[in-house]
């Protein structure tokens, strides 16, 4: 199983809380600390269509730190992106897909909308 980091918390006892979006050929599974959630077909590509936008950084300025190759030409990459006067550096995710321009986001968006995703569909799964 292929997995990258997309998103990470601090607990209430102040440990630290890793969201992780793991590929299988079975499809994809968002895990949440140690709550594994499967999600829906096509779920990563939906969230991106709606929220992502257009790449407009250029590559020198990403300082990338991981890649998640999803199969099909697609990949997922997570990287952190810091201007001059940001004070807080902030992780983006961007989705590459053959023939369409890649889809950016910052990271926390994108795990809010697949989290909801995924215990909505766990939920109905359990009906």
């Amino acid at each position: 199983m292929r997995e990258i980091t997309i998103h990470e918390t601090t607990g209430e006892a102040g440990e630290a809380i890793r969201t992780k979006l793991a590929a299988s050929d079975d499809g994809l599974v968002l895990f949440v600390g140690d709550d594994a959630l499967p999600l829906p077909d096509g779920a990563l590509q939906a969230v991106m269509k709606r929220y992502g936008k257009p790449l407009d950084a250029p590559e020198s300025e990403m300082m990338i730190d991981e890649r998640l190759e999803l199969g099909d030409g697609r990949a997922l990459v997570r990287f952190r992106f810091m201007r001059r006067y940001d004070v807080i550096a902030r992780d983006y995710l961007v989705l590459h897909q053959p023939e369409s321009e890649p889809l950016c986001e910052m990271a926390t968006s994108i795990t809010a909308a697949l989290d909801h995703l995924a215990r909505r569909f766990a939920a109905s799964s359990t009906t």
